[in-house]
């Protein structure tokens, strides 16, 4: 692999999160390769001590015999690595000329894509694949290919030393607050409320750690300034973490089992708290309504769910359970909230002034003196403890591909300098 490079930054796609036979985080790598060219370098790692470049732009493509070579090299890696006698891992490995068009990707990350279509993609571009298995790797493998990112992250991940996995990690939580603190740039790096590790995976895989940012130069100084068990090498990927691109804007009607929704609505009646803590209330919008869950896992956003009642609007963000249909919520943005009158004392008589008495549930109420009668008790305006805005789960809950609120204020304060800017004489 002397004679060739990655060009501009590896890849990390991650895919629809809802789909039921997806590995842990359903993610995809891509690279860019071509030919060796000029001196303009970009660092994108160190791996055995020794620093990682790519080639920021393209140099020279590849010829057909060149492809052969990376083509069989990349078989015989995959051949030694891949866990295939995992029941899960079905992986597989693309490699295109030209990248397919990306509603290719925009299909994969928000839907189901069956395998003939991937298939047939690959066959019309005159690819070079290999899937093992059931083959199912290769919907991610071309999907990641075909991503063209419309908003972008990176992520800086760091690999443990073979004679660790398996073993618990050693990774300094007070050192990744710092880091948390010192480099605004990153995001979901450690859940406060729930003192919770995020950049730590919970399964025994070789990462040790991973960093997610906004920019590239920053995620660098971040993994220096984590204490941890040795570093065996680390990579900066691109990806489209934290994005949103997983979600569609829909209504009521058009939703589909495996998706991630947007949908605008109002409040069918107040959240219901169930065995296991799950918050649930329904979601009517002018097509239909829906079931809309909190689960026990994503912790004190239950709270702003229980604070939810009837008649308030809203729009809820979330993956959809096909059994029962239910959007699983990821965030919501509570954009009115209804008036909420509570009981404040029985009428009070015109003629006597004295407070009337029930005269049983549903019957109104009447004067034992005057005998006169009213339908209706004396209401106060309830005071409501929830505001309007955005409320989202806590990092420990959120999904690879959730846009963090942070980002989202981020990007809105740029739009806005970016305007005044524009105004300026």
């Amino acid at each position: 692999m002397d004679d060739y490079e990655i060009i501009g930054y590896p890849r990390l796609v991650r895919l629809n999160p809802n789909i039921p036979w997806k590995t842990r985080g359903n993610g995809a790598l891509s690279l860019c390769i071509g030919k060796k060219g000029g001196d303009a370098k970009q660092k994108i790692g160190e791996i055995n001590g020794m620093e990682a470049f790519s080639s920021p732009s393209f140099t020279q493509e590849l010829d057909e015999n060149e492809r052969k070579d990376i083509y069989h090299l990349i078989h015989e890696i995959l051949s030694q690595q891949a866990r295939t006698e995992d029941d899960n891992t079905n992986p597989g490995f693309v490699m295109m000329p030209t990248p397919p068009a990306r509603t290719l990707y925009e299909s994969a990350v928000t839907r189901i894509v069956t395998l003939d279509e991937v298939l047939s993609t690959l066959h019309e571009h005159h690819a070079m694949f290999e899937g093992y298995k059931n083959q199912r790797g290769l919907i991610g493998a071309t999907a990641a290919i075909a991503w063209v990112p419309q908003d972008r992250t990176f992520e800086v991940i760091a690999y443990r030393k073979k004679e660790h996995w398996g073993t618990k990690r050693s990774v300094d939580s007070a050192s990744v607050k710092t880091m948390d603190t010192m480099v605004p740039s990153t995001f979901d790096n450690y859940d406060y409320q729930n003192k919770h590790n995020r950049i730590t995976p919970n399964s025994p895989c070789p990462i040790l750690f991973g960093i997610r940012g906004d920019n590239a130069g920053d995620l660098m100084t971040a993994v220096s300034m984590i204490q941890s068990e040795p570093v065996d090498s680390w990579i900066l990927f691109e990806s489209n973490q934290g994005t949103d691109d997983h979600l569609q804007r829909t209504q009521v009607d058009q939703v589909q089992p495996y998706e991630s929704v947007i949908i605008e609505g109002h409040v069918e009646e107040n959240p219901k708290t169930i065995q296991g803590g799950h918050v649930l209330f329904t979601l009517t919008d002018t097509t239909g309504t829906i079931p809309c869950a909190a689960y026990e896992p994503t912790k004190e956003f239950r709270r702003i769910i229980r604070d939810l009642c009837t008649g308030d609007t809203i729009e809820v963000y979330g993956g959809v359970r096909e059994q029962p249909l239910t959007v699983n919520l990821e965030k919501i943005t509570v954009k009115h909230l209804a008036t909420v009158q509570r009981k404040q004392e029985n009428p009070v008589c015109p003629v006597c002034g004295k407070h009337m008495k029930s005269k049983g549930t549903g019957q109104g109420y009447k004067c034992m003196t005057c005998k006169t009668t009213s339908d209706r008790p004396l209401y106060t305006e309830q005071t409501r403890t929830l505001a309007l805005g955005s409320y989202e789960v806590p990092v420990c809950a959120r999904r690879h591909l959730s846009k963090p609120l942070k980002r989202t204020v981020a990007s809105q304060r740029m739009v806005i300098a970016t305007g005044n800017a524009g105004t300026r004489r």
